[in-house]
């Protein structure tokens, strides 16, 4: 409860600086730099999300997004963990064996840095390299000279919102190239980069008219220890072969058991295949809406749950997981996911033989 209380914080800054004051803060941000943005800058923001505003503005001839950050909004994160923290306190008494502390320190780990507008501009940049002339996937440019703390300034992009996009009733051929185009970003740069964008949000990405989807939002980036990613690939082939030792071999890699504790198999291979869902079935499948909510059983189980020490990092592989999973469904995409995950995994282990032993 104080974890969720925690992130409400993200909710209460959805009111739009006036413009006076977002003049103020690009100046000081920017420097002398600012003139340049200011001199063709919309007044009126095209959105207000959680932390920050977004005006339309123009360098040069380059139409571009200008993301300025509200202020006092990391202060406020900060704060409002505070019982959070306390929480986990009283929660370890009641589950010494789960990992309670390491959930709250990952979520305000990850809000944190959602507050670093050049943290946010970094993986950008990272991820538009990644993807640089991939056939879906287009990352706008980074402009670094226009960017500090709590400043991000990115090439504009046109594009369809999620459910706009929907509403043209795209083909199934195209619910198909762009829902596994999504699954590749997701869950795809996670093995093939050892990171992954934790917010698969769909006003997190535009539908252009050449066919491509626009990747906007990137500050809530995970990037991982290839060690940790390779005891994921293990637990994704032990899940995928279903035996009891490989499913133990992998829980001891991840510290989620330990090798002289006692604890509920069935429990845990339940949870496990909850979490890996429709990437279990090896055939061209949709994802079906009672799949990305099968997790909401096992949760109702959480007191049996929280007797294992589940990773922090867990907090937000689960929100990508069903988060994404939820996306595909209404998007209608038909894919074979498990050979779509297998080949990320096998990729990764090719390039980390030794890892993988």
């Amino acid at each position: 409860d104080e974890l969720k209380d925690a992130l409400s914080v993200l909710q209460t800054f959805a009111q739009p600086m006036p413009l006076d004051e977002v003049v103020e803060t690009v100046k000081t941000e920017l420097g002398e730099k600012a003139d340049v943005l200011l001199l063709q800058f919309d007044r009126e923001p095209v959105s207000a999300a959680s932390i920050g505003q977004v005006h339309r503005a123009r360098v040069g001839q380059t139409e571009v997004a200008v993301k300025i950050q509200y202020p006092d909004v990391k202060k406020a994160i900060e704060a409002d963990f505070g019982p959070a923290s306390a929480g986990t306190k009283l929660g370890s008494l009641f589950y010494p064996t789960g990992n309670v502390d390491g959930y709250v320190k990952e979520a305000k780990a990850r809000f944190l840095e959602e507050c670093d507008y050049i943290h946010e501009a970094h993986c950008q940049m990272e991820f538009a390299s990644i993807y640089r002339g991939h056939p879906v996937l287009f990352v706008p440019r980074v402009f670094p000279d226009f960017c500090t703390r709590r400043i991000l300034t990115t090439e504009w992009v046109n594009g369809m919102s999620f459910d706009a996009f929907l509403e043209t009733n795209p083909t199934q051929e195209a619910r198909n190239r762009l829902g596994e185009a999504l699954f590749e970003f997701y869950l795809g740069s996670l093995f093939r980069h050892c990171m992954y964008n934790c917010d698969p949000h769909p006003g997190n990405y535009l539908f252009c008219e050449d066919g491509r989807i626009a990747m906007l939002d990137h500050g809530c980036t995970r990037q991982f220890e290839p060690s940790f990613v390779a005891a994921l690939a293990h637990l994704t082939r032990a899940v995928h072969g279903d035996t009891k030792s490989q499913i133990h071999d992998a829980l001891l890699r991840l510290n989620i058991v330990r090798v002289d504790g006692d604890y509920d198999y069935e429990v845990i291979r339940s949870f496990l295949r909850s979490f890996f869902g429709p990437m279990l079935t090896d055939a061209v499948t949709a994802v079906e809406f009672s799949n990305t909510i099968a997790i909401k059983e096992m949760f109702a189980k959480k007191q049996q749950l929280m007797k294992f020490a589940l990773p922090g990092e867990f907090t937000f592989l689960f929100r990508i997981r069903f988060g994404a999973m939820s996306v595909l469904s209404r998007l209608g995409t038909e894919a074979n996911w498990y050979r779509l995950e297998k080949k990320y995994v096998d990729d990764f282990a090719a390039r980390h033989a030794v890892l993988m032993r």
